[in-house]
Formats: structure tokens, C-alpha cells, sequence
């Protein structure tokens, strides 16, 4: 064995190999590497979230709010997933900087949904599944279960 690489000397070159292309592939798709029971846990978080959210329903809109008892739209999801565990930032736009961007093919239920226009994020939500959120959506209303309006939409995973 090589001091180096504490490998036999007769494989160094395939394993060489094998870490360089591990490091591409770690470069190409932007540093993150998910394994299995990450995905795993992260998929537990979004359901708890969900569920959280889902457990607010009718709580009034109330800008700048967070809990437990009344929510603006990143409110609910800052206290949904703050339950479920995992701290976010205060703000859509923030929420969405700091998510991790999944195509709408990919999206699942415990996403958020981040609603945009020319380029800024304007809205949040929690994807129930079936094209739906869970939102808080503006003065007078109450948290509720909603069918997405829009096509200018974003799709963001929590770790």
C-alpha cells in the first residue's frame, strides 16, 4: 500500500480514476451529493411540514406574522418546517435562495412552491400534491388548501 492512498499498489490508476470522476460529478451538479437516507430524512421533514401546515388551516392571514396563530405566506412555511425541524429564513425570496431547485417534474409533496415574476419571488406555499398548496394568501383570508393559479412558478426542496 502507498502511504498516499492507503490502496494497493496494483489499483491505484482505476481508483484515481474513480475519484476523479466523483469529483466531476460533485462539481457538475453544484456540490451536492444526497445519499439515500439523506433523501430519506429530508422527505420525512417536508411530510411533517406539510402536515403542519395542513393543521393551520383557517388561521388568519396577518402580514409579518409567523405563529402559531396567525401567518403572512413565508410565515407558515418558516413555522411549518421550523416544527418539522428545519430552520428557514424569514422571507419567500430568501426561502427560495436557500432551497434546493427541483424541476416540476420532480417536485413532491412538502416542497415549496415559490410564485415570481421578472425574476423576483413574490409568494410561498407548501405543495400538497395533486397541483395544490398549502398557503396563507393575503390580508382577509386564512390559511387554506388551493389549487396552483399560476405557471410562473418554482419548485424548492428543504435538506
Amino acid at each position: 500500500m502507498t502511504a498516499q492512498t492507503d490502496v494497493p499498489s496494483h489499483v491505484p490508476s482505476l481508483l484515481f480514476r474513480l475519484r476523479t470522476v466523483t469529483a466531476l460529478t460533485v462539481a457538475v451538479a453544484g456540490g451536492t451529493i444526497l445519499a439515500p437516507c439523506a433523501e430519506a430524512s429530508a422527505a420525512a421533514v417536508a411530510t411533517k411540514a406539510l402536515h403542519v401546515a395542513e393543521s393551520k388551516k383557517g388561521s388568519p392571514y396577518q402580514y409579518g406574522a409567523a405563529g402559531p396563530h396567525r401567518f403572512d405566506c413565508s410565515g407558515l412555511t418558516l413555522y411549518s418546517f421550523k416544527q418539522a425541524g428545519r430552520k428557514l429564513p424569514r422571507s419567500a425570496q430568501q426561502q427560495y435562495n436557500n432551497s434546493r431547485h427541483v424541476s416540476a417534474s420532480s417536485r413532491k409533496a412538502g416542497d415549496l412552491v415559490f410564485f415570481h415574476s421578472s425574476g423576483r419571488v413574490y409568494h410561498v406555499g407548501i405543495y400538497a400534491g395533486n397541483g395544490k398548496i398549502w398557503h396563507s394568501p393575503k390580508t382577509g383570508a386564512v390559511v387554506r388548501l388551493e389549487r396552483i393559479w399560476s405557471h410562473t412558478v418554482w419548485y424548492g426542496r428543504v435538506g
